[in-house]
C-alpha cells in the first residue's frame, strides 16, 4: 500500500497532511515515509528467508542518517562508494561487518579507514586498485577481503548514464581480464579473495539482463573453483527499477526467482545492493507555486523548488509525477513546472495538465532516491529540509540550510 494517500481531499504521508508539513517546515522540503522504507526492505528480506543473504542498501541513493538508521535497525547492510558514505553509515549505527565498499576511485585514505573499522569486503574495480589496496593493507597490518567487480558486457537496457555493465563503461574489470586478476589477487599476502561482484546498471525494468549477467559470472565462478580459488559470496549488485510514470518493473519475487534458482546448490552467500528500489517511492519533494506565467506558446508555473533540488529531470530527462496536495477546481491547462534557477534546463515537469493558482502546493512524487543526495547549492540556494513521517508524527531529520552556512568556509581577501 502506498504511504502517500488522500484523506478528505488532502494528500498525506502516512497519517500526516502534507499541507500541515509545508505550513510547519516550509518549502521546498523532502518528506519520507518510514513505513514505506521498512516495507520495501521487508519485500527483499521475506524472499530471502532460509538463504545466506545480506541486503546492502546503496547509500548513494539517499544518505540521510534517519534513512540509514531505519534500514540498519531492520537488518540491512550497506553498499558505499566513498569515505564520506562510510562515515555516514557508521554515524547511523551500522555494523562495519555489514558494509561493502564499491567505486572506481578509492583513495589510500579511504581504504585505510575501511580497513581499520573492519568492513566486510572491498569490491575492487581495477588492477591498479588491487595493487594499492594490497600496499595499504600491508601498511596498516590488515588483510583486506576482496571481490572483483566483473563487467560482464551485458546491455542493461536503461538510460546510458546509469548503464554500468558494458565494455565502454568505466566500471569494473573486463570479463576476459578477471581470471588472471583473480590469480594475481590470490597470490598477494595482504588480500583475501572472498567473492565476486557484478552490477550492470540502474532503473532496470526487466529481469532478463540480471539473469544474463549472472550466467556469465557463474561460468567464471566455476573456472575459479577449478583452479582452487573457492569464493564465499556472490554480490549481484542492485539496479531493480521502480514505477515513476507507467513503468511495470518486476516484483522483487519475480526478480529474485530466476536468480535464486541458478544459485541453488551452490555454497555462496548472496549479497544484493538495492538503492532506488528501497527509497525511491518512499519520498516526495514538496514545493509551492510562486508565480503563474501563461503564454502563447507555453504556460509556466514557477515553483520554489528547482534543478538544484531535483536534478534528475534536467540531467536524464526523467519523469516524476507532479500532483496537487489539495486539488483545485478550475480550468486545466498544460503547465511547464519550472524553478527559479537561471538555466533553461531548470524544469521539474513539462506539459503537466493541472488547475493551478499561485500559492498552491505540489508534491513531486517518487523523489526518495537520487534527489537530496544529488542536490546542490547552485545560485547560492540553501538545500531544503528533510522530514521523516512515522505514523502520525513528522520528524525533522535535516534542517534547512541557511545562506550564511553556504559561505561559512570562505574568506575574503585581506
Amino acid at each position: 500500500m502506498s504511504a502517500f494517500v488522500r484523506r478528505e481531499g488532502i494528500l498525506h504521508a502516512e497519517g500526516v497532511s502534507l499541507a500541515e508539513i509545508a505550513e510547519r517546515f516550509g518549502t521546498p522540503c523532502w518528506v519520507y515515509s518510514r513505513h514505506a522504507l521498512e516495507e520495501a526492505l521487508d519485500e527483499f528480506q521475506s524472499e530471502l528467508v532460509g538463504i545466506e543473504a545480506l541486503v546492502c542498501y546503496a547509500v548513494k541513493a539517499n544518505s540521510n542518517l534517519a534513512v540509514l538508521d531505519v534500514l540498519a535497525r531492520r537488518g540491512a547492510g550497506f553498499d558505499i562508494v566513498s569515505g564520506g558514505e562510510l562515515r555516514r553509515v557508521l554515524a547511523a549505527g551500522a555494523d562495519p561487518r555489514r558494509i561493502v565498499f564499491s567505486g572506481v576511485g578509492k583513495s589510500a585514505g579511504e581504504m585505510e579507514l575501511a580497513l581499520r573499522v573492519g568492513i566486510l569486503c572491498f569490491n575492487v574495480e581495477s588492477a591498479a586498485e588491487l595493487d594499492r589496496l594490497d600496499a595499504v593493507a600491508c601498511e596498516v597490518g590488515k588483510v583486506a577481503s576482496i571481490s572483483l567487480r566483473v563487467n560482464p558486457d551485458v546491455d542493461a537496457r536503461t538510460h546510458p548514464y546509469v548503464s554500468t555493465g558494458l565494455k565502454e563503461n568505466k566500471f569494473g574489470v573486463a570479463y576476459e581480464d578477471a581470471l588472471p586478476l583473480y590469480r594475481r589477487a590470490s597470490s598477494l599476502s595482504n588480500l583475501r579473495v572472498s567473492g565476486i561482484d557484478c552490477h550492470i546498471g540502474s532503473q532496470l525494468l526487466e529481469s532478463a539482463p540480471f539473469v544474463e549477467a549472472l550466467d556469465k559470472v557463474l561460468l567464471l565462478v566455476d573456472r575459479l573453483a577449478a583452479e582452487g580459488i573457492a569464493l564465499e559470496h556472490i554480490d549481484l549488485g542492485g539496479g531493480l527499477g521502480i514505477r515513476y510514470r507507467d513503468e511495470a518493473p518486476p516484483t522483487v519475487r519475480d526478480y529474485l526467482r530466476p536468480i535464486l534458482a541458478r544459485l541453488r546448490g551452490r555454497r555462496l552467500h548472496v549479497l544484493l545492493e538495492p538503492g532506488r528500489r528501497l527509497v525511491g517511492n518512499a519520498g516526495v519533494l514538496l514545493t509551492r507555486v510562486e508565480y503563474l506565467k501563461p503564454g502563447d506558446v507555453k504556460n509556466f508555473a514557477i515553483v520554489d523548488a528547482a534543478m538544484n533540488d531535483l536534478a534528475r529531470p534536467a540531467l536524464y530527462g526523467s519523469w516524476h509525477d507532479i500532483v496537487p496536495v489539495v486539488r483545485r477546481q478550475g480550468p486545466v491547462r498544460p503547465w511547464e513546472i519550472v524553478g527559479p534557477v537561471c538555466e533553461s534546463g531548470d524544469f521539474l515537469g513539462r506539459g503537466r495538465d493541472l488547475a493551478l493558482a499561485a500559492g498552491d502546493l505540489l508534491a513531486i512524487m517518487s523523489a526518495g532516491a537520487y534527489s537530496m543526495s544529488m542536490s546542490s547549492n547552485y545560485n547560492s540556494r540553501p538545500r531544503a529540509a528533510e522530514l521523516m513521517v512515522d505514523g502520525n508524527q513528522a520528524h525533522l531529520v535535516r534542517r534547512r540550510e541557511t545562506v550564511e552556512e553556504l559561505y561559512a568556509l570562505e574568506n575574503r581577501l585581506p
